[in-house]
């Protein structure tokens, strides 16, 4: 009797296995899938709340064009990764001594024209305090759901340990320095130096622990540079890159200035929007296609981020032609201002999602026909 009752606990286990898979045997699964063959949706400026009435009115009133193209405004971060999207964007200001973006010009511009006062935007006083902080525009869209760049990252390394077989996360990094409007922005952002990036980077390993991090140094591995790699297909598997997250710059100019010191990347966290062919080429933005380059240079081995959007102009419309072309061109992230769960306003709801609105699928273009992903 006693040797029954062991034999159906076994059985018992080995079913209750097959249904609550672990992150080993999922991995069993993806060790014939590299990082670069699957596609996943992600989000532009993933930290916008929007800009709040009395502003949004002051701004309307002065160029309602322009405006347009900030009418949108997403969940927390953490919302967005339940949801399904696996890739994010923030816009970093350098702020090495703090403050410089605590007192942005929009109330004052408020006050001015005797509009109601909207909500204080920092009311913990987060914005006096040294280091990177996340916003779109500074002094006129400036809200955000996570207002420094660690509190954003906490944010996802939090996410990602609790949901430690998760698909792979990218995060995009945009370095802003534009400089001020007349009549409309006084603050002068800080420039963006290799000490500076430095700093990043110090702000990012903060936060993460290295074996939580694709890096450029894991995938050159002991080829020369990174290209090369790329080029040889030494992206990490899927079940290596599982649970981890991978930082992109967003900005070409600021790939020279973040290579000093390092060359092909070696010691750096981000990978650069490199040019194909260049030592630091592994991963390249081509927002506006076309899907024919595109599908190129996913051949070749790069890394591909596009939009299917942009300005609000395809959801006013919903125009779905460059969303379904960037779709099939293969590039691997998909930014949008309107994943399935934060539809378009608009008549006709335009959103952007996988097929059966899975958070991954394999790479139309370049993945294995054994390709299977769970």
């Amino acid at each position: 009797m006693q040797t029954l009752t062991f034999r159906l606990s076994l059985l018992l286990l080995a079913s209750l296995c097959i249904v609550f898979r672990t992150p080993e045997t999922y991995a069993q699964g993806d060790r014939t899938i590299r990082l670069n063959q699957i596609q996943v949706i992600g989000t532009h400026n993933s930290y916008h709340a929007g800009i709040a009435p009395s502003e949004m009115t002051i701004w309307k009133a002065k160029n309602a064009e322009a405006v347009k193209g900030l009418e949108y405004k997403h969940q927390t971060l953490s919302q967005q990764l339940d949801s399904g999207v696996r890739q994010i964007e923030l816009d970093i200001f350098a702020d090495s001594k703090g403050g410089l973006y605590a007192d942005p010009n929009g109330p004052h511009i408020v006050a001015a024209a005797h509009l109601p006062a909207d909500p204080p935007f920092d009311p913990e006083g987060v914005m006096q305090k040294p280091g990177f902080k996340v916003l779109h525009m500074q002094d006129i869209d400036y809200r955000s759901t996570c207002q420094t760049f660690v509190a954003c990252l906490k944010e996802v390394r939090a996410w990602s340990t609790s949901h430690p077989n998760h698909i792979p996360l990218f995060i995009l990094v945009e370095t802003k320095t534009e400089q001020p409007r007349p009549g409309v922005q006084k603050t002068v952002p800080e420039p963006f130096t290799s000490t500076t990036f430095d700093a990043l980077d110090a702000e990012i390993r903060s936060v993460f622990q290295p074996s939580e991090l694709i890096t450029p140094d894991d995938v050159r591995g002991r080829y020369d540079t990174l290209n090369q790699a790329v080029l040889a297909g030494n992206w990490p598997t899927l079940a290596a890159a599982r649970g981890k997250v991978a930082f992109l710059m967003d900005q070409s100019w600021a790939g020279p200035i973040y290579r000093e010191g390092h060359p092909s990347l070696r010691g750096r966290i981000l990978f650069t929007n490199a040019t194909p062919g260049e030592p630091d080429a592994a991963f390249i933005e081509r927002n506006d296609g076309p899907a024919a380059e595109i599908a190129a240079l996913v051949r070749q081995g790069y890394l591909i981020r596009t939009r299917t959007d942009d300005s609000t102009r395809e959801a006013r419309t919903n125009s779905t032609a460059r969303r379904d072309a960037m779709t099939l061109s293969g590039a691997q992230i998909l930014s949008t201002d309107y994943p399935a769960s934060e539809p378009a306003e608009w008549e006709g709801h335009y959103s952007v999602s996988l097929p059966d609105n899975v958070a991954a699928r394999c790479n139309p273009v370049i993945a294995p026909a054994s390709c299977k992903l769970d």
